[in-house]
């Protein structure tokens, strides 16, 4: 995951999220260029689970090692912590390392992979398929098995008169803190690029921790203390909602990816 969300294109897209050019090298020393993250929300059909999905993206991988596709990332994420607003039972997070890669593998599924398509569709619905430019925050430590995760998603919009230009150094600062005190998350934040439509955020705040304990650890700091520097950074800047949290499978990897 450290190279699929990692960051947002270089300085055309700064540009368009209102980073100025006037910004000292060293105040994006923490973002990378991006990669695009496609993101399927499905709902089981009936009679249909966990084992037919399974099978399903057992036959994908198939197909994909068939044709040597290398630089593709997913996961699995199942609802842990959610409401009624969360209206699937699994999403499909996805990835390339470029958009040239995401779109290559797209337009190869799109001709050739029909029939493991069906295979999906007899499984599940998926009313969404959206894709979003990830700005990469912090950085997991390596994990001897980043098969299974936590990923929490907040939906976040900046105040009025707030830029994203004004709201970046507080979101290095949060990062640097939340590494200062022991955090092993890693931190991103996504913006709406295709797909969606009329959202009522403007970015998707995302953190990741090896299991519950760990976002438990988190929580505990926090509580304690890092509420006060949280405010500090981010009071009047944003507002985000209350986290949903996942419990995340790898489905597979690409060659030279990480977590």
């Amino acid at each position: 995951m450290k190279k699929i969300l990692a960051s947002l294109v270089t300085g055309g897209m700064f540009l368009a999220l209102g980073i100025s050019t006037s910004m000292a090298q060293d105040e994006i020393r923490a973002v990378d260029p991006a990669t695009p993250v496609e993101l399927f929300a499905c709902t089981f059909n009936e009679g249909m689970g966990v084992s037919e999905w399974d099978a399903a993206v057992a036959k994908f991988n198939n197909w994909a090692d068939k044709r040597n596709v290398s630089d593709y990332s997913a996961w699995q994420l199942m609802p842990y912590y959610s409401g009624p607003e969360q209206e699937f039972d699994v999403l499909w997070l996805g990835g390339s390392p470029s958009g040239a890669a995401l779109g290559r593998l797209q337009d190869q599924w799109l001709a050739e992979g029909g029939k493991i398509q069906d295979e999906f569709n007899k499984v599940t619905s998926c009313d969404t398929h959206v894709n979003y430019a990830t700005l990469q925050f912090k950085t997991p430590p390596e994990r001897e098995d980043p098969s299974n995760i936590i990923v929490s998603f907040s939906d976040c919009s900046m105040n009025e008169g707030v830029t994203f230009d004004d709201l970046y150094p507080s979101l290095i600062a949060w990062a640097d803190y939340r590494e200062a005190h022991g955090s092993t998350a890693g931190m991103w934040v996504l913006f709406p690029a295709y797909g969606g439509g009329g959202e009522e955020f403007d970015f998707k705040f995302v953190a990741a921790w090896g299991n519950l304990e760990e976002q438990g650890t988190d929580f505990d700091q926090y509580s304690k203390e890092g509420w006060k520097k949280a405010g500090e950074l981010f009071a009047d800047k944003v507002d985000c909602d209350s986290a949903r949290v996942y419990l995340t499978k790898n489905l597979r990897m690409a060659e030279d990816d990480e977590e």
